[in-house]
């Protein structure tokens, strides 16, 4: 499980398979509303709160999002102060919003240009000259459809540069900036590390 704080009041909270199998859960049993189910969310708020200082005030929305062979990414937002009526319960009762969304598609976020270009170095070497990259804020976004995947290392190697994105490829192609269009990797070798 890896943290990371977002704002003051949102966290991130990236989930692998393996972090779910050692709790005895499987990705369809976070569609359930099962006391397992409850004690990863209370473990996962538990841990943000000594790792990052993250304090829950009333109740908390929970964004879940599936990436296939990656694991999960859990968005977590503190919605505001509790009411004297949700403090009798006292540490036993969050109240959750939960939203689930999955996606076939690969969709990767990097810190900086250079960590896209060494990828590409990696990946062309195994075969795989495909995908879109964009431009936002400052970051760059790696979008490979699901057809074009070509090992089951490609997520641990993506993973190695960059991390899961909590965007949505629709967010990032609407206010991004596409700089490849297609073939990404492949234009990158070319131009920044073929000689």
């Amino acid at each position: 499980m890896r943290l990371e704080r977002l704002n003051y009041n949102k966290i991130k909270i990236f989930l692998t398979f393996d972090d779910l199998v050692e709790r005895g859960l499987t990705k369809e049993d976070l569609w359930k509303d099962t006391f397992k189910v409850h004690e990863l969310f209370r473990d996962m708020i538990e841990e943000a709160s000594e790792e990052l200082g993250f304090e829950i005030n009333g109740s908390v929305a929970v964004e879940v999002y599936s990436l296939p062979a990656q694991g999960m990414v859990v968005i977590v937002t503190s919605e505001g102060e509790m009411t004297d009526e949700e403090d009798e319960f006292g540490d036993d009762y969050i109240e959750m919003q939960v939203t689930l969304d999955e996606s076939d598609d690969i969709f990767f976020e990097f810190q900086t240009f250079e960590d896209v270009i060494q990828l590409a170095t990696r990946l062309y070497s195994l075969g795989c000259h495909g995908g879109s990259l964009y431009s936002y804020e400052g970051r760059f976004y790696l979008h490979f459809a699901e057809s074009i995947i070509p090992t089951d290392d490609f997520v641990a190697i993506l993973a190695e540069y960059g991390s899961p994105s909590t965007l949505t490829i629709y967010r990032v192609e609407e206010y991004g900036k596409k700089l490849i269009a297609h073939e990404a990797i492949a234009e990158l070798y070319k131009y920044f590390v073929q000689k």
